[in-house]
């Protein structure tokens, strides 16, 4: 089953709630680098993840993306079948 735009912005949320490089997100969220960068790009210009430069660039979830992410998973919950 394919997953939707809301699952994986999700899952990549998630994997970067600790901190993640680019790597570990494409790896974790079963995507590929041409696949994973359109949906950071799109999460950092949200406000929703952010870029910390440092020996390695490692993408944080913001206070508002875990809040969504919070909030999408209580969407799912509640229309699981």
């Amino acid at each position: 089953m394919k997953r939707s735009r809301g699952e994986i912005i999700t899952q990549i949320l998630d994997i970067c709630s600790k901190g993640a490089t680019k790597t570990r997100i494409v790896y974790q969220a079963n995507l590929n680098f041409k696949t994973v960068n359109p949906y950071i790009d799109l999460l950092i210009e949200k406000g929703l993840l952010d870029l910390q430069r440092g020996q390695n660039k490692v993408y944080m979830t913001t206070k508002r993306g875990s809040e969504l992410m919070e909030s999408f998973r209580a969407i799912q919950t509640e229309i699981e079948l």
